[in-house]
């Protein structure tokens, strides 16, 4: 597909539009192309953010936990700069998952100009957002993505990494290594060293009962390993090897992650000793090209310990965007 002059770009600034203009957008389901617009949405119409980056692709979760690249219909969804869901309209979920913006949701503006609505004057909208497909199964951007988007092949997906880099989203050499080291990774997946697992039937839960704002140490990986099923999880969540390279870092909690909506059945999941710790986004090491999503890498808190109080700024790694 070709891209227009009017495609946005990385850093551009956008007035989100006021509820009656995105209601004239939406379906019935309240969608635009298959993406749902959510009620969590609504605190930010009428105000600017910088657009991140355009969402050249995204990750999504299948049923069976297999995962598949795939582009968003029409190639018009971006994202905003700290806009992620707070959850509060769907049960508290705590994925705290990052926002994506249908450019017909949008207007490209100079900063400087005056706002042309004024934030929470028009709440019609609300009412017609559903937040529920059925009873049991939850109704969000993350339940939907596989609806909102179509298959990608290899050499769409290459494509996408020049469009990534054109954009402004990524930069050249940062491009090159999100290409590189998924290649690498799959080329040396059998190899030992590079899949970190254990021999456990029964995993363990941590009890820690971590709160925001604590500082952790991440385990060494051999403790984490002892830890783990032969599959390498705990209680079903994968500790990738790439996590272990933070061993022996101190790191803040963030929250804590007791619910969430699970993205492949739309069901709300009880979640037990785990956190979100500061700075730890998904690095996706096996996507080719990256993925914009930016989820939150969870944590165990059997893979922790509390960190002493004499915390040394050397000992934390920068956040990584």
């Amino acid at each position: 597909m070709s891209r227009d002059k009017g495609t946005l770009r990385a850093r551009d600034w956008v007035e989100i539009k006021t509820p009656r203009e995105i209601a004239a957008t939406l379906d019935s389901d309240g969608s635009l192309d298959g993406l749902p617009f959510m009620p969590e949405m609504l605190e930010f119409c009428g105000r600017r953010f910088q657009v991140q980056r355009p969402a050249e692709k995204a990750c999504i979760e299948f049923p069976g936990g297999s995962y598949e690249i795939r582009e968003f219909r029409k190639n018009d969804v971006v994202l905003l700069a700290g806009l992620r869901c707070s959850g509060s309209a769907h049960d508290g979920c705590q994925r705290t998952c990052m926002i994506f913006w249908k450019t017909a949701w949008l207007r490209k503006v100079d900063p400087e100009q005056p706002l042309s609505f004024t934030p929470g004057e028009d709440t019609e909208l609300g009412p017609l957002l559903k937040t529920r497909s059925t009873q049991l199964r939850y109704f969000c951007q993350s339940t939907e993505l596989a609806k909102a988007t179509i298959p990608l092949t290899r050499k769409r997906i290459l494509l996408k990494c020049y469009y990534d880099v054109r954009s402004g989203s990524r930069g050249v050499f940062e491009m090159i290594r999100l290409i590189l080291a998924p290649l690498w990774r799959k080329s040396t997946r059998r190899i030992p060293r590079r899949r970190l697992a254990g021999s456990l039937v029964r995993t363990p839960v941590g009890e820690l009962n971590l709160q925001p704002a604590e500082w952790v140490v991440i385990k060494p990986e051999s403790e984490i390993a002892q830890t783990l099923d032969a599959r390498g999880r705990n209680r079903g969540l994968v500790c990738d090897f790439g996590m272990s390279q933070y061993s022996g870092r101190k790191y803040k909690v963030q929250a804590r992650l007791d619910r969430m909506i699970s993205e492949s059945t739309g069901e709300m999941r009880r979640v037990e000793g785990t956190v979100i710790l500061e700075g730890l986004n998904c690095l996706c090491w096996n996507v080719l090209g990256g993925c914009p999503r930016q989820d939150f890498m969870y944590w165990r808190e059997v893979w922790l310990e509390r960190a002493n109080a004499d915390l040394k700024k050397s000992d934390e790694i920068p956040t990584k965007v």
